[in-house]
C-alpha cells in the first residue's frame, strides 16, 4: 500500500484548468530515470480528475495499478492523491481531506491568490505519515485486531474440540446445560449427527 502523490489545486469556476498550489511525490519504489515522469504523470492524471469532478464531490478513478482520489471543495481548494489499488480508499480520502483542510487554515488568506508560493513541510510530513494506513485509521487498526482476534479464538475452539474425550466429562459435569440438552448431546454423538451446543 503506497500514496504516490498529493496535489492541491486552485479551481476557482471563472478558470479553464486547476492551478497548482503545492505537490509533493513519493516515487521512491521507480527506477531513477522513471521518476521525472511518473511525477509528470502524476500531475496529468491528477488535473485531468480534479478537472472532471464537481464542486463538493468525491471521485476515485482507475488507471492501470493506481487510483486517484480526487475531491473539489466548495471554495475552489481541490486536492488529488495517487495510490496503488491496495491502499483503502477511506482512506485515501481522509488524506485529502486532512491535507486540504490543514492547507486552507494556514494559507488562509493567500492560497486562492495568484502567483503564490507555498512551503510543502507540512505536506510532506502528512504523505509519509498516511503511508501506513494502520497508523492513521483508527478502523482499519481496529478492523486489524478483529481479525488477530478472529484467529485467536478460533485456533482456541479447534483446540477444544480436538479433545473429544474432554468435551464429554466437561458437558456432564456442566451446571449450565440443563439435563434435556445433555441428552440431546448424548443422543446426537450415538447417531454421529454434528451437534452444535449454545
Amino acid at each position: 500500500m503506497k500514496i504516490i502523490s498529493a496535489i492541491l489545486f486552485r479551481w476557482p469556476s471563472d478558470e479553464k484548468t486547476p492551478k497548482v498550489l503545492a505537490k509533493v511525490f513519493d516515487v521512491s519504489s521507480f527506477g531513477f530515470f522513471q521518476r521525472s515522469t511518473v511525477k509528470q504523470w502524476a500531475v496529468f492524471f491528477s488535473s485531468t480528475i480534479i478537472e472532471r469532478t464537481k464542486t463538493s464531490q468525491r471521485q476515485s478513478v482507475a488507471e492501470n495499478d493506481y487510483i486517484c482520489h480526487a475531491f473539489v471543495r466548495y471554495d475552489g481548494l481541490s486536492g488529488a492523491a495517487i495510490c496503488d489499488k491496495e491502499y483503502p480508499s477511506r482512506v485515501a480520502f481522509s488524506f485529502v481531506n486532512k491535507i486540504m483542510d490543514d492547507f486552507a487554515s494556514k494559507y488562509s488568506k493567500v492560497w486562492d491568490k495568484e502567483n503564490q508560493k507555498f512551503d510543502t513541510t507540512d505536506l510532506e510530513s502528512d504523505l509519509e505519515k498516511f503511508q501506513d494506513p494502520k497508523s492513521v485509521d483508527k478502523l482499519t487498526k481496529i478492523q486489524k485486531e478483529l481479525d488477530e482476534t478472529k484467529i485467536i479464538i478460533r485456533d482456541t475452539i479447534e483446540s477444544a474440540l480436538e479433545r473429544g474425550e474432554k468435551l464429554d466429562t466437561l458437558i456432564d459435569r456442566s451446571e449450565i446445560l440443563s439435563n434435556s440438552s445433555k441428552q440431546f448431546y448424548r443422543t446426537a454423538k450415538k447417531q454421529n449427527q454434528c451437534c452444535i451446543i449454545l
